[in-house]
């Protein structure tokens, strides 16, 4: 996992961002945005490990809490953060604010794909 803030990002558009994010992928394949009104909140909550075979980044709209990650608690995150969770990492936000939690998720494709 790596964690960057929106400042962190290169201006000049998507192709600095991506670059900013990670070598080797390309474009967003698919994403969308979820908001969770409750504390404790944990997102892809069924059993089992959750993963990707691409790279998934969460981009923090609103809220904050915590990333899980193989089953640990490594990193908190709040509004402005972007989370970048690499490819066979299990992962999971857990919501813990005072308002509600809103996040983009993004899936990457492989830059020879594209």
């Amino acid at each position: 996992m790596r964690k960057l803030t929106v400042a962190d990002l290169p201006d000049g558009g998507t192709p600095a961002t991506l670059a900013a994010l990670g070598t080797g992928w390309g474009p967003v394949i698919r994403g969308g945005i979820s908001r969770y009104d409750d504390p404790g909140h944990r997102t892809h909550d069924e059993p089992g490990r959750h993963t990707h075979d691409v790279p998934e980044i969460f981009t923090i709209v609103q809220g904050s809490g915590y990333l899980e990650s193989e089953g640990a608690q490594v990193s908190r995150f709040r509004a402005g953060d972007l989370l970048i969770i690499p490819p066979g990492e299990d992962h999971h936000l857990v919501s813990d604010g005072d308002v509600p939690l809103v996040f983009t998720w993004m899936h990457l494709g492989k830059l020879d794909q594209a």
